[in-house]
């Protein structure tokens, strides 16, 4: 595991105090541990995969998750997403099952979001990592804090952002937006066990599109 992130550079600027603060250090020699005895997800080269597809200047919505999923072929870098050929998680199946009740899109046949993160969706998890098969086990290690640093410097350095707050642990991040700088839709998680609390039937993706429609922005075709 590489010791200097592989970041798009538009990144390296906000998250410079980030990236030398100790606790990344801290974060990193673990990671290096954790490799040499632990099979972990995202491989190496995808941990910063939701910087390197959405550059800095170029981020329109905000979807947080949580974790990595943590079996074979899964994670790769996207909160929600999975690799091509791999079968959609259950919370990725009620995206989609709002998705098209929202606007009518099929659901897609691949669960990979990389088409989203490429037109503006930066799908930040709160960690970036995860041992295989452990859920949470990278869970307060350091990413936390870097990843709430990458929230702040989004909600202090842009404008006009949407933010897209999924479930308890994603909602308690809108302390960190300034939201008289951006806008902020929250809802349940889209779990199976939340879902149908709030979820189905929130209309965020045609909202979304409905604030960057009118701040002159191109919608996104999700």
């Amino acid at each position: 595991m590489t010791i200097t992130p592989q970041i798009e550079d538009s990144w390296k600027p906000p998250l410079a105090e980030a990236f030398a603060h100790p606790s990344f250090a801290q974060l990193k020699a673990f990671l290096i541990e954790e490799k040499q005895q632990h099979t972990i997800f995202p491989p190496g080269n995808l941990i910063f995969n939701a910087f390197n597809l959405t550059p800095f200047q170029e981020v329109k919505v905000v979807i947080l998750g949580q974790d990595p999923y943590h079996d074979f072929k899964q994670a790769h870098g996207l909160c929600f997403s999975v690799q091509d050929g791999v079968p959609h998680p259950k919370s990725l199946i009620n995206i989609f099952k709002e998705l098209n009740s929202d606007l009518g899109i099929p659901v897609p046949e691949s669960g990979n979001l990389t088409r989203w993160a490429t037109q503006g969706v930066f799908l930040l998890n709160a960690t970036l990592t995860v041992r295989a098969h452990q859920a949470g086990s990278h869970q307060n290690r350091g990413w936390e804090q870097f990843t709430d640093a990458v929230i702040q410097q989004l909600s202090q350095k842009r404008e006009g952002l949407v933010f897209l707050l999924w479930g308890n642990y994603a909602r308690a991040k809108a302390t960190l937006i300034d939201r008289s700088k951006h806008h902020i839709l929250e809802t349940v998680h889209p779990s199976p066990l939340s879902a149908y609390s709030g979820f189905f039937g929130c209309k965020h993706f045609s909202k979304t599109n409905e604030i960057l429609r009118t701040l002159g922005k191109k919608e996104i075709e999700w």
